[in-house]
């Protein structure tokens, strides 16, 4: 059974905010939630370009994507965001958190 917004539905949230909240601070709300979706809407903008210009360069023809050969087993390995040392088996940084790849596709 689907829901519907009626009107009367809408009439009677609004009776209620306007309780709970007064009339002084409505309009602070309806500001900050009209930032909110501005900036949701915004992120998933950009989320949607970087993912269109990712599948693009990934499907340009003569370019071979860069692997980086995975460590030997008791090595370190270096965090390419903050340059801490790592365990070779290690999946995470233990100094900033970003995910080691070790050279393999880790999706």
């Amino acid at each position: 059974m689907p829901v519907e917004i009626q009107p009367l539905h809408l009439v009677i949230v609004a009776i209620v905010a306007l309780i709970v909240f007064g009339p002084s601070r409505l309009p602070e709300i309806g500001r900050g939630l009209g930032r909110a979706i501005n900036e949701f809407r915004r992120g998933r903008q950009e989320m949607a370009e970087s993912f269109r210009a990712e599948v693009s360069a990934a499907s340009r023809p003569g370019q071979v994507p860069k692997v980086i050969s995975a460590p030997a087993p008791g090595e370190e390995t270096e965090c390419p965001g903050c340059g801490g040392r790592n365990a070779a088996v290690a999946r995470f940084c233990a100094h900033c958190g970003a995910r080691l790849t070790h050279g393999q596709n880790d999706s």
